[in-house]
């Protein structure tokens, strides 16, 4: 990802912000394309399973899961906010012991990552410019399920993209990206994953990709 953006994540996914977004959860629960996520990786059970959480924010996915029995989660994210509040929470809950958190570029140290059974990019593909990269660093490290939750691919959703990213860019914010739901699509499918089940709200796509041919290196 280009330094630039990196540095703008950075800057706005800050202390404050992680704190009022960990403080929201706590007292409405998640997100309601996060909850369907979560509900749908979570579908026939991930008892004994792992999770690779990339761009994790303030937890919510590894929560949820490893209350649910999850064996372990991994949280790779470029906030350092964003972590420290993860793993804050994790350790309230007594989690501390099944977490790994990890600060950097998921492109850039996807082969230092172990695979998981599951792989959840929540909000993420919308911040990042790279999508042939990105998707094939999470297909690659995806044993069973790939979920993601990312901007409809539609006309409104794009041109609300670029006023975001021009109004933004005077005030260090990140650019928004909608990116092309078939080239996502092409990318998993030559990854080895096949769409399961998709759905969402009107503004997100929520999209559950499963492994059926095997996972290579």
């Amino acid at each position: 990802m280009p330094d630039c953006q990196c540095d703008r994540l950075e800057h706005t996914f800050n202390d404050r912000v992680a704190r009022d977004d960990l403080r929201d959860y706590l007292r409405d629960g998640a997100d309601r394309s996060t909850a369907i996520l979560i509900d749908r990786l979570g579908a026939d059970g991930v008892s004994g399973r792992t999770l690779l959480d990339v761009g994790g924010g303030i937890g919510a996915v590894q929560l949820e899961l490893l209350g649910r029995g999850l064996a372990s989660a991994e949280d790779v994210d470029v906030s350092a906010a964003y972590l420290a509040v993860a793993r804050a929470e994790a350790a309230r809950r007594g989690f501390e012991d099944r977490t790994r958190y990890r600060q950097g570029d998921f492109v850039e140290i996807a082969r230092d990552v172990a695979p998981a059974d599951l792989v959840a990019l929540d909000r993420v593909i919308c911040c990042y410019p790279d999508l042939d990269g990105l998707a094939r660093a999470a297909a690659g490290r995806t044993r069973l399920r790939l979920g993601l939750v990312h901007p409809r691919d539609r006309w409104w959703a794009r041109v609300g993209a670029r006023a975001l990213s021009v109004v933004g860019r005077p005030f260090g914010q990140p650019r928004f990206f909608v990116h092309r739901t078939d080239r996502l699509e092409a990318i998993l499918r030559a990854a080895g994953l096949e769409r399961e089940w998709s759905g969402g709200t009107r503004f997100w796509r929520v999209a559950v990709y499963r492994r059926v041919a095997p996972l290579g290196g």
